[in-house]
């Protein structure tokens, strides 16, 4: 890495770039002043303290309420039990916890070998990613979700699957989105942990249904069909395939169910091979970059999801790629075509997050066994197995001079103590606007929330 080599020189970088993404952030994106949890905690409060029904909620001088499902909201219970101001405290730290798990699971194994430098640059990069910044300026759970399944993700790779699924269904049961991820189980054979997901995300919703059969029923049987409550489709922060055919003119559902089965058909294969292989990051990588894509509506705070992306291609030895693709999250740039998203400018700017993630579907690499040979289905072989070697053939004698052969005994020695056939079989190492999620528009009365919207 080029910078400076000594430890004065690397920590005035570091708080010059600190102080450069500080200004930056308080200065230039739209702050978002917590809408979506506002949303939350107007909604916990009004059920739990006023008698009021969970979907009724309104935040005051806007339409817009919650339309999670409802084993969210139960989660979501202990903001009951304190104000604002901590409930804003609070979700600041479990978001920076999760921040901290996903980049620990991300960075793989030999996260320690990075050293603060390298971590306080990735962190200050972090500050300028448009969705990660905004799912803290929002409040939303975007992160927490992301943690959980990544769990799940590293449970497989590691060879610990006895409780994996669990994450993925937790998740599947606050947002509908992450139930992508059982599908990738399934396809990867998966039985235990596709059970377990399903198992979990079952009962997290049989249990909102006991405490709250009214709400249950109203979500699953008119809520989450009623995209009037999901917001604008060609809204330029739905960074969907259905927002792409919105802004277009073709917000027909017959368009966008066709263009949703061919994305999902390019990630069912591509996963497919990746996961059974034991390449389970890319798997997971691939998974969400699919989820964002069907999902009706994506707004530019779900895009979270690419991270595991940017990761999987700066370890397979693309870390240009994956900065420039990285840069263009950071720009805010689809907020140039906000008035207008007409004409080829418009298609191709307005909608350049949705090009970035059906890029990736198309292109990360993946597939790649992590641990050595793995059957269908199976996971990688123990290293203690693989390691074992044929015995070695007989060599033909070679005649040496006398002052040879001592050398030549040792050498062989040598070779026979270190187990370099061994080693070789073992392969290589694993090695604002009128709407609140604007970006740098000016903020209006009426902001629309993505936590107003169904999570689908």
């Amino acid at each position: 890495m080029t910078g400076p080599r000594t430890g004065r020189g690397r920590l005035l970088l570091v708080l010059g770039l600190a102080a450069a993404v500080a200004v930056f952030t308080a200065t230039v994106p739209l702050l978002r002043g917590w809408f979506d949890l506002r949303v939350y905690f107007g909604t916990v409060h009004t059920w739990v303290h006023h008698g009021g029904r969970i979907y009724d909620y309104r935040v005051p001088g806007t339409a817009y309420g919650f339309t999670y499902p409802p084993f969210a909201a139960l989660a979501m219970l202990p903001m009951a039990l304190v104000g604002l101001g901590a409930a804003i405290t609070v979700s600041l730290l479990i978001n920076l916890a999760a921040l901290a798990a996903v980049l620990r699971i991300l960075a793989g194994p030999r996260w320690r070998r990075h050293g603060w430098y390298r971590w306080s640059l990735a962190l200050c990069a972090l500050a300028l990613f448009e969705p990660l910044r905004d799912t803290f300026s929002f409040g939303q759970v975007n992160l927490v979700l992301l943690a959980l399944v990544l769990g799940d993700s590293w449970l497989l790779a590691s060879g610990r699957g006895r409780w994996a699924g669990a994450g993925t269904g937790l998740a599947a049961a606050v947002k509908l989105t992450p139930a992508l991820f059982i599908g990738l189980l399934l396809l990867a054979r998966r039985w235990r942990a596709a059970g377990l997901a399903t198992a979990v995300a079952a009962a997290a919703t049989a249990l909102a249904a006991w405490a709250d059969p009214g709400a249950s029923r109203f979500y699953w049987t008119e809520a989450l069909w009623d995209t009037g409550r999901v917001g604008r489709l060609d809204y330029v922060s739905n960074q969907s395939v259905q927002g792409v055919l919105a802004r277009l003119g073709e917000p027909g559902r017959a368009w966008w169910a066709t263009a949703a089965l061919v994305v999902l058909c390019v990630w069912a294969w591509r996963a497919r091979r990746a996961a059974l292989a034991g390449d389970w990051p890319a798997a997971f990588a691939l998974t969400g970059l699919a989820a964002c894509l069907v999902s009706p509506i994506t707004w530019v705070h779900h895009l979270v999801w690419l991270l595991p992306s940017f990761a999987v291609l700066a370890r397979a030895g693309r870390p240009r790629l994956a900065g420039a693709l990285y840069a263009v999250l950071c720009t805010s740039v689809v907020w140039l075509w906000f008035d207008d998203a007409s004409g080829i400018d418009g298609f191709l700017g307005a909608n350049a997050y949705t090009w970035v993630t059906l890029g990736l579907l198309l292109g990360l690499p993946a597939g790649q066994p992590r641990s050595g040979p793995s059957r269908p289905g199976r996971p990688p072989l123990p290293r203690r197995l693989m390691a074992t070697t044929p015995a070695p053939r007989q060599a033909s004698p070679v005649t040496t001079p006398a002052g040879d052969q001592s050398g030549s005994s040792s050498a062989v020695d040598e070779a026979a103590a270190t187990g370099t056939a061994g080693d070789a079989l073992r392969g290589p190492a694993r090695s604002a606007s009128s709407e609140p999620t604007g970006s740098t528009c000016p903020a209006a009365a009426k902001p629309q929330s993505s936590s107003s919207r169904a999570s689908s």
